[in-house]
């Protein structure tokens, strides 16, 4: 069996001792909970020799109440235990000075979903900067990754650091909570007091779970959109969507499990994907669908569509590629309709100049590619391949699971 590193902290008191005497606070998020189902905030203030004082909250909310993007929670006090809860996607982003001054040391307690754009990653990122700058200590809770451990996109491209993408991160990293952590501290020198509470019993390479404790521990939505293992699976791929005028299914009960608009023929589509690059629509299930988004792009029009299946028998982790699958989409999408409005031209986290796709994808790489009509699939696996190496060779001493 699994135990996390909330789980750990709670049932082992040797872990605790270094934290006694000191000021703490969490950051957590509506799937911060305990193997028991209990909020990591409730259970830390239940013990009595931990002086848990102040708690933070990434996008969408200590409790995760907020929606959408671009939907700020505001400063508040814990309506049960009385603490400050400071927002860090409201008036502020970046910990403020008055902030940090509240704490000696961060526990950090936050599901993530195994991609760069997450914007849990940037939270983090800026917590460790600023913890550094001010003295101040991050513990990190370690938790799954529930896309597991392979790697796969391009690189984020110098200039094009922004809050849905931190660093020179690969689209799909690969890594835990705890490991990005230790990345983001090695990569920009930051020399403060980090500390991982690893997990024990993890195992990201084995099946059925691949990186997520399949039949042990319940599917909390992490954020309010991230509604299954499915979708984190496909989220490496299916969050480019969002810089696109398809729908990815918010609106429905799968978003970001779903691709599909009102005036396309995804029959045709997918016919062009798989005679393009039969290799990069292998793993899972990709099938034709209808679906009536009752908010958000396309609301109340009936969209055809495709949803990608990794939750039946046939699916494949080492086969299936999420980021491929999606840039094969768009380039046969491209093909069949070439002056098809495919790029969203509207605001993407708090972004009106830059284009929402490039913001993603960390450059306009993926772009350019699926509107050169001479650009073929080869091309692009030339040069995702390059940077997946990079990658893996960047982080191989990181690692914290066998």
């Amino acid at each position: 069996m699994i135990s996390y590193g909330i789980d750990r902290l709670l049932a082992e008191p040797e872990l605790r001792r270094p934290l006694r005497g000191r000021r703490l606070a969490l950051l957590g998020h509506a799937a911060s909970l305990t193997a028991s189902g209990q909020h990591s905030l409730d259970a830390l203030m239940a013990l009595p020799d931990l002086d848990l004082v102040a708690a933070f909250g990434p996008q969408h909310g200590m409790r995760g109440d907020k929606q959408d993007n671009m939907v700020e929670t505001p400063d508040e006090r814990d309506p049960r235990h009385g603490i400050p809860v400071y927002s860090l996607y409201g008036e502020a982003r970046y910990p403020t000075a008055r902030m940090l001054e509240s704490f000696d040391v961060l526990l950090v307690d936050l599901q993530d979903v195994g991609t760069r754009i997450y914007t849990y990653i940037t939270t983090l990122a800026y917590l460790i900067e600023a913890c550094a700058r001010h003295g101040k200590a991050l513990w990190v809770l370690d938790r799954p990754n529930p896309a597991g451990r392979p790697v796969e996109g391009s690189i984020l491209e110098p200039g094009w650091e922004s809050f849905v993408g931190a660093g020179a991160l690969i689209m799909r990293h690969g890594l835990t909570l705890g490991e990005l952590a230790r990345w983001f501290a090695a990569r920009g020198g930051h020399d403060l007091e980090l500390k991982v509470i690893a997990m024990q019993g993890y195992r990201p390479d084995q099946g059925p779970g691949f990186g997520w404790p399949l039949h042990q521990r319940p599917w909390i939505n992490p954020s309010p959109n991230a509604a299954s293992l499915n979708m984190a699976r496909c989220y490496p791929g299916t969050v480019m969507l969002e810089g696109t005028t398809l729908s990815e299914g918010r609106g429905t009960t799968t978003p970001l499990e779903l691709v599909g608009a009102p005036d396309l023929d995804f029959n045709r589509i997918l016919a062009r994907m798989e005679a393009l690059c039969p290799a990069w629509t292998r793993g899972a299930l990709l099938r034709p669908c209808w679906f009536e988004p009752t908010f958000h792009k396309h609301q109340g029009t009936r969209c055809a569509g495709l949803q990608i299946h990794t939750d039946q028998a046939g699916y494949d982790h080492g086969a299936f590629k999420p980021y491929r699958l999606i840039a094969l989409l768009f380039k046969a999408l491209r093909l069949e309709s070439p002056d098809y409005p495919l790029w969203r031209h509207f605001a993407y986290e708090y972004e009106h100049e830059r284009l929402a796709i490039d913001l993603i994808c960390g450059g306009p790489l993926l772009r350019e590619w699926v509107d050169d009509p001479t650009a073929t699939p080869a091309a692009l696996e030339q040069r995702l391949l390059g940077d997946e190496h990079a990658w893996r060779e960047q982080i191989a001493p990181l690692l914290l699971y066998p």
